[in-house]
């Protein structure tokens, strides 16, 4: 029987091969473009306002990590269960899951706007602010907390288009947010002078045009998953199922949050501003290769997941090969550049000598076991895929918090912001060990079950 290009139908289908490359390469440009844009926006504030206020950003990316904490919650769990329900060819449910996303990212999105202008000084101070620092992640979060209701409901429904088998609509909808932003933070930096304000509202203009877009295409009634008014109506089933999937990456983010605090106070106490602004450019420039391996991720997900629910065990342990190898040809081209060209890339966000230092050391050493960590990335993502949260939330909290957390917390007290830098590739190896275990049991009970599923046939 021929499937439809572009029907959910084609993912129990068509090559495992040709559909990642279909599904992943869109998230993948889509990833890089936004990781991109993060650097660009990253070197207009550096070069445009100041070393400082590349530290003050820095400051600013453990309450980022809180906000994607809560919109995974809802996004990633909502688009791995619609996954699974159009693999069980429940479409009903599927629309029921579209609409139960957008008024769960409404309520949290407005709670953490209201919670997080209320406390953000306090919460600044606690993150590692000084008083130089301060004003430049005042002003930028600031705008971007306004705005914080509209970045949830523009990441929550392009997870559900990657879902529902539209990854060309998704990437369409990321580089339109990731143009449109890098064309105005200029425009508002350099023309109008608005500083570091200048990035953030660019960033919440550029996700609102977008989010207009996606709305418009979720309630045309040739879709197949658009929004009804029953759909609109939180279910308890929905919102705990979602939930429930969702757990693991909330706590994945929720975990860097922490880890951010770690290393902002770390650096602090055994630094100064520029150190972590230095943190700021090493991980500005790391998460361009983690974004491509997501992105590969994003492309697996909705295969992995839709075979899992059609019970073809082969084709899920397929993907998730190819998708590994993959990511760690991503993560070597990481280390690859990280040691061999580490000044060059810190020039690019400033011309402050000492910043420059600091920050060529901490490319070298977060870099140097850098291509195991793709392997641990897919694994982690691979459980989640398939709906088995409790094994993905072991793994993401075994790298953050067994490892992680002690390295920061112990390290330090011997080698000052060296331990700080070095307490990260050693816990990416570490959480890569474990995961190489729990990976390879799960293969074992895959060959079972499609064993058993040949017999009965």
């Amino acid at each position: 029987m021929m499937t439809a290009k572009g029907s959910p139908l084609e993912l129990g289908t068509e090559p495992i091969g040709k559909l990642l490359m279909r599904y992943a390469i869109p998230a993948i440009i889509a990833m890089t473009a936004s990781s991109l844009y993060n650097i660009v926006d990253s070197i207009f504030i550096g070069h445009g306002v100041g070393a400082l206020a590349i530290s003050g950003l820095a400051l600013t990316f453990p309450i980022m990590n809180l906000a994607a904490a809560f919109g995974s919650l809802v996004g990633v769990g909502a688009s791995t269960l619609l996954s699974v329900r159009l693999g069980q060819r429940d479409y009903d449910s599927a629309n029921q899951i579209l609409g139960n996303v957008l008024i769960l990212n409404i309520l949290i999105g407005i709670s953490f706007t209201l919670l997080g202008l209320w406390l953000l000084d306090p919460i600044l101070y606690f993150f590692g602010a000084s008083d130089k620092t301060l004003p430049y992640a005042h002003d930028f979060m600031e705008i971007i907390l306004w705005g914080n209701c509209i970045t949830h409901m523009y990441l929550g429904l392009n997870a559900m288009l990657r879902s529902a088998g539209h990854p060309k609509e998704s990437m369409f909808a990321t580089i339109g947010t990731v143009c449109i932003n890098a064309i105005l933070a200029y425009v508002f930096i350099f023309i109008f002078n608005w500083g570091i304000k200048g990035a953030a509202t660019g960033t919440v203009i550029a996700q609102a045009t977008m989010l207009i877009w996606q709305f418009r295409f979720f309630i045309q009634k040739k879709s197949f998953l658009r929004f009804t008014r029953q759909g609109l109506r939180l279910k308890r089933q929905i919102v705990s199922a979602t939930i429930s999937i969702g757990l693991s990456p909330f706590l994945i983010n929720l975990a860097a949050c922490l880890i951010a605090i770690l290393i902002n106070q770390g650096l602090k106490r055994y630094g100064n501003d520029l150190s972590i602004g230095a943190y700021g450019i090493v991980n500005r420039i790391s998460f361009i290769f983690i974004m491509i391996v997501m992105g590969l991720n994003q492309g697996m997900q909705p295969i992995a997941g839709y075979n899992y629910g059609a019970k073809s065990y082969k084709r899920v342990m397929r993907v998730s090969k190819i998708t590994m190898i993959c990511a760690t040809l991503v993560t070597t081209t990481g280390f690859l550049l990280g040691e061999l060209f580490p000044r060059q890339i810190a020039t690019l966000f400033t011309t402050d000598e000492t910043l420059i230092g600091l920050a060529v050391t901490g490319l070298r050493i977060i870099f140097i076991f850098y291509p195991v960590i793709g392997f641990q990335i897919v694994t982690s993502n691979f459980f989640q895929s398939i709906g088995m949260a409790s094994k993905a939330i072991f793994l993401s909290l075994t790298r953050q918090m067994l490892f992680l957390v002690p390295g920061l917390l112990i390290l330090p007290l011997f080698f000052g912001t060296s331990g700080i830098w070095w307490s990260i590739p050693i816990a990416d190896v570490a959480a890569t060990i474990v995961a190489g275990f729990l990976f390879q049991n799960q293969l074992k009970k895959f060959k079972k079950l499609e064993k058993s599923t040949l017999v009965t046939q």
